[in-house]
Order: structure tokens, then sequence, then C-alpha cells
């Protein structure tokens, strides 16, 4: 019998994590106290929308909510380069450590500008470890080219092309390249061969091409995912909706 693989996907959702995202942590733990067996972190920082990282804290004195999130060099790489390109702004990270003098402690200040990230998938991720939500997880991203190699074929996909001195992810579709301008307005971009190594999934064909290689047995999902998912398409999988957490999209501090 195969040992349990536990796994659980999220996007880099915040500098400081969702609630929600520690209840995957805490659902996937709990879940290996009771089968045993290994815990997998799909990080899917192929994602472009920069809304996934807006994160709130909840002021100390006060308990006032406010939301923060990076800031970028352009439009281009804030509306459209994966999370895993995205560039961190050093001046970002020096101005909103004043701004957030009133919602964490000298220490968690000192760390927050202490981290030395190149991306903002990056600057996420070691914010977790530092956290020590990471401790004995192995994580996955998706924007590892090995994966991508190593993955199922999908026919519902992203690209990862140049445009305009930036990477952008555009989706591929009727045999076109093109990005999002809003409304129901799509850019189309030059034609240029690419690979698998360059695709990341949709939505709807996430799963399956994740599980084509991580092959997890359990599958902790969120709320909304379990709305979305064909769980139809994974008979061989048990889904596990994660725990109830209040304020799920606020962040999580210690």
């Amino acid at each position: 019998m195969k040992d349990p693989v536990i796994c659980f996907g999220q996007q880099p959702c915040g500098f400081y994590p969702k609630r929600f995202l520690l209840s995957k942590f805490e659902t996937a733990r709990r879940l290996q106290q009771e089968i045993g067996g290994t815990i997998v972190f799909f990080l899917h920082d192929s994602d472009h929308d920069f809304r996934e990282t807006r994160t709130v804290l909840r002021h100390r004195r006060l308990d006032e909510p406010f939301e923060f999130n990076f800031s970028f060099e352009n439009q281009i790489q804030r509306k459209h380069s994966p999370l895993y390109l995205k560039r961190v702004v050093r001046e970002w990270q020096e101005k909103t450590a004043r701004q957030m003098t009133g919602y964490l402690s000298r220490e968690e200040l000192s760390f927050f500008l202490s981290v030395d990230a190149p991306s903002v998938a990056d600057f996420c991720l070691q914010m977790y470890e530092h956290m020590g939500l990471l401790e004995g997880i192995q994580i996955v991203r998706s924007s590892d080219p090995k994966f991508r190699l190593a993955a199922c074929a999908i026919s519902d996909f992203f690209v990862d092309v140049p445009y305009q001195g930036e990477i952008v992810r555009a989706r591929w579709k009727d045999e076109k390249l093109a990005i999002f301008k809003g409304g129901d307005v799509w850019l189309e971009l030059p034609r240029v061969d690419f690979g698998k190594a360059q695709i990341s999934p949709t939505r709807d064909s996430r799963f399956l091409w994740m599980q084509s290689v991580i092959g997890c047995t359990h599958y902790v999902c969120g709320l909304g995912e379990k709305g979305y998912m064909n769980l139809a398409e994974a008979p061989e999988v048990n889904f596990v909706v994660r725990d109830i957490i209040d304020r799920s999209d606020e962040a999580y501090v210690c």
C-alpha cells in the first residue's frame, strides 16, 4: 500500500499568510497525526494576480483592519507577470515597515526588514518559513521547470512569454496568446515558440496537472476550491475540506 501523501495547494497569499492558509496547514498536520505519511505544500507561484498577496493586518491597539500589499516597478509587471517573477522593490519594504509600526511588534518588524528575496513569491515563502509554518513540509512550486516538464500535457493553460521587457503570463486560447485587459478585452500578443517549461495551468486544469507529479492520496481543499473542483476526475484521492477558521481573509501573524 502506498504511504499517505497529504497535499494542499495555494498561491502566495500575503507576506503574512491569510488565515485560511493557516487552516490548511493545521488540517494537513491533524490528518498526518491520524494516518501518518508526508505533507506536500503545492505553492502555485505561477499565478499572476497581484490581489492574491493583499495582507490585512489589525492595529495592535485599535483592532482596526488595514490592507497592505507589494508595490511594483511597472504596470505590466504588476498586472501580468507571474508571482515568482514580480520583483520586490526595496523602497516598498522600508516604507511598508514604517506604516506597520502600529500593527507589528518591534521583533516582527525587524524580521520583515531582514528578508532579502528577489521575488514576491520568494518573499512570502521566507516569511512563512520564519513563522515555522513550513517545518517538516515538502514544498513544490508550480514555477519549477523540472516540475513543469514532468507534468502531464494539458489543453487549458497559460504561457510565460516576454512582453515589453517583462515576462508575462499569457493565456493560450484558440491558438493565440493574449493577456487580459479588463471587461471583455484581451490584448493579443505576437506568436512565439514555447515548450512545457513555460506552461502553467488554469484554475480548472490545475489539480490534475499537479496530481500527475505529486500523486497525493489526500488533498486538503479550501471552501471555494471544493465549489469548482471536479472531484470525480480523481477518484483515487480523498478530499478533505479544511477546518473552519474565523476572519479567514485576514493575515495570520503569530
